[in-house]
């Protein structure tokens, strides 16, 4: 495919200006001393290059998108056609009773998330997971400073998502990384050996990262509350559970929520997204501000929170997102609870379908996600997870997430999310068997795929380290 600069057809540029301006006004050094080189094609040319391009971009309406631990399910654009109402269109330091509305919006997104969690009481502001997560842990951090304690350690398993470790780092603490069980669960006497009066807290994800419940969980909140720490909940994978059990049941202080994971909002090439944060009663006073408040006639943002960690985003968090979330928790209702049925029913569904082609290391019943291992074929034929990936991108799927988590070798991480039917989840346990089988019969297809996608086989190496990014016109 040309570029745009090379559909000009040898035309160079055009003329931003009259030449008998008189430039002289402009400083010389800030004038150009070459052409400007812009492409010169009609409106019409330009239009179609850019949809021309868009069409080779893989999206969820496009085919099937079964990224672990990323929830890259079906997003319903009434979501987005509410959240662009012209009433929404405020400004943000617009006063509390100009903005009614919004706030009673926020007001009620947050009881719908404190209803949904167990929690006691509520932040927005985050825009992200990881940022959700480096809130929760300055929300800890900052409680055992107040209460005089100087804890100094957080315990992550090694089964705990990924971000964990540097959100607790960078909130100052050190981390302390206990093994997994045989069932891929947190090893209770690896945790207890490591236990001590300077551990301020446990992060888990629950499930976990290899989609398995850790069913001692309420064990482990006994053992971490009479040492006097706290349990921090990585919400990232919520959506398995929501209807059936809450953070607060299982024993936890802090929880983040994903919203562009449970609650479709769309994922937006890196933000906005809402990562908010809910904590337990005690931990209340410490909540970023502004929380959203009602006194019974008004909705207010309230900056009075005796032992804030001050604000971590402007204003209120991304409203749009929130409103994009709110929007589906009202359209969903009960039916928050089949999400989460759906999602792992067929989880289980391509698990069992899937763990004769490829080796299952943890063969435990998952919940809305499963890692298989792509062991098995690079032992045989010396085809990688990674040339699988490559080799389903031929199959109109976008390739599930890779090489995570790190305790399983050649790990394959699939989720597929409540979103697919049947049919959409058979093409892909056809596609993958078929990928098992020619890894044997013939391996050098698999090797150098794609095939069929615009950009085929690249020095991924080179490609990350040297990227070519600008067009540079040949004289």
């Amino acid at each position: 495919m040309k570029t745009i600069f090379e559909k000009t057809n040898g035309i160079d540029g055009i003329n931003l200006t009259d030449e008998n301006i008189d430039v002289n006004f402009i400083p010389s050094d800030c004038l150009r001393k070459n052409e400007v080189g812009l492409p010169q094609l009609s409106e019409l040319d330009v239009m179609r290059h850019y949809k021309e391009l868009s069409d080779l971009n893989f999206c969820i309406e496009k085919g099937f998108y079964p990224l672990g631990s990323c929830t890259m399910k079906y997003n319903p654009k009434v979501n987005e056609f509410l959240s662009s109402l012209d009433g929404f269109n405020i400004h943000p330091n617009s006063p509390d009773e100009m903005a009614q509305g919004s706030l009673k919006l926020m007001y009620n997104l947050q009881n719908a998330l404190l209803k949904v969690t167990g929690m006691d009481a509520i932040t927005l502001q985050p825009s992200a997971g990881a940022h959700g997560e480096m809130t929760g842990m300055m929300i800890i951090k900052k409680y055992f400073d107040t209460i005089g304690e100087k804890r100094t350690k957080v315990i992550i398993p090694d089964s705990a998502h990924g971000t964990n470790p540097a959100s607790a780092r960078m909130s100052g603490f050190d981390i302390i990384e206990i093994k997994s069980n045989e069932k891929g669960q947190v090893d209770i006497d690896a945790l207890k050996a490591v236990l001590d009066k300077d551990v301020a807290a446990i992060m888990m994800t629950n499930p976990n990262t290899l989609g398995i419940f850790e069913e001692q969980v309420e064990e482990i909140s006994k053992i971490m509350h009479e040492n006097g720490s706290l349990l921090y909940y990585d919400g990232a994978n919520f959506n398995a559970i929501m209807g059936y059990t809450n953070p607060k049941l299982m024993g936890f202080d802090v929880v983040h929520l994903n919203l562009h994971k449970t609650f479709s909002t769309p994922h937006g090439g890196g933000g906005p997204g809402a990562g908010p944060v809910a904590v337990v009663e005690k931990l209340k006073d410490f909540l970023p501000t502004p929380v959203i408040d009602f006194d019974g006639k008004k909705y207010f943002r309230n900056y009075n929170v005796k032992h804030s960690i001050g604000s971590v985003k402007d204003f209120c968090g991304n409203f749009s997102v929130l409103v994009k979330a709110y929007a589906y928790i009202l359209m969903m209702g009960k039916n928050l609870k089949h999400a989460s049925e759906n999602a792992v029913l067929n989880a289980n569904y391509l698990k069992e379908k899937l763990k004769k082609y490829y080796d299952l290391p943890y063969d435990e019943p998952c919940m809305h996600e499963f890692v298989l291992s792509g062991e098995r074929q690079k032992h045989e034929s010396g085809v990688s997870t990674l040339n699988i990936a490559k080799a389903l991108m031929d199959g109109n799927t976008h390739p599930p997430t890779v090489y995570f988590p790190l305790i399983v070798h050649e790990a394959i991480m699939i989720e597929p999310t409540e979103s697919e039917n049947k049919e959409i989840l058979d093409e892909f346990v056809d596609t993958m068997i078929l990928i098992a089988q020619e890894s044997k019969t013939n391996p050098e297809k698999i090797l150098s795929a794609p095939h069929t996608t615009p950009v085929k086989k690249i020095d991924e190496v080179t490609a990350a380290r040297h990227p070519d990014l600008k067009y540079i016109k040949e004289i």
